[in-house]
């Protein structure tokens, strides 16, 4: 597993072995870094969340073009050695480990902090739906999720939110959501 572009392309990713860990595919990542370049631009001054980091993968991608990334891992050794990748590459100014809950970690964070949100889970963890709940208030307006779930899972997406683009990878269902615009009207009253 390696960062794919930017500043630190190439870079190689410490991959745990730990239950329920399977990291974002390079196809799968340059995809859908090629839909938020579309949808958002430049990624400078953009902040990015990722909820489940495993791998930091989605963040550390994140940052290496352009943007910063707090990364969440609830794995002690895991949170320790992506900080000491972070170490490595000397970007302790653009991104940041959280060893935590992720729905707790959530809490700290102001409204509207994060221009993208990665969740994607453990597929097990039924995770997925409190996680976009957690997340709502901390999303920009016209900020981005991206949603990694289960490919069979076919359930319809919870309110509020909405599909701007999607695909499937295997046993991966992939999409980039954005709050729906009644929903952003609603918390702006």
């Amino acid at each position: 597993m390696r960062i794919g572009s930017g500043k630190w392309k190439r870079t190689p990713l410490p991959v745990m072995d730990l239950e329920g860990l399977r990291p974002t595919g390079s196809r799968i990542r340059e995809t859908v870094f090629d839909w938020m370049r579309f949808l958002l631009g430049d990624f400078s001054g953009k902040k990015a969340l990722d909820m489940f980091a495993g791998s930091g993968a989605l963040g550390l991608e994140f940052a290496s073009r352009g943007g910063s990334a707090v990364l969440i891992e609830k794995d002690r050794r895991n949170a320790a050695a992506l900080s000491e990748v972070v170490r490595r590459l000397h970007a302790l100014s653009e991104v940041s480990v959280v060893c935590g809950d992720s729905l707790s970690a959530c809490q700290r964070w102001p409204d509207g902090n994060f221009d993208v949100i990665f969740i994607d889970p453990p597929f097990s963890s039924g995770l997925h739906e409190p996680a976009l709940q957690a997340v709502r208030r901390l999303l920009t307006p016209g900020g981005l999720v991206y949603y990694e779930t289960p490919a069979e899972l076919e359930e319809p997406l919870p309110s509020g939110w909405r599909a701007l683009r999607q695909g499937v990878s295997g046993a991966v269902d992939y999409r980039i959501l954005s709050r729906a615009p009644e929903a952003e009207e609603g918390e702006s009253k």
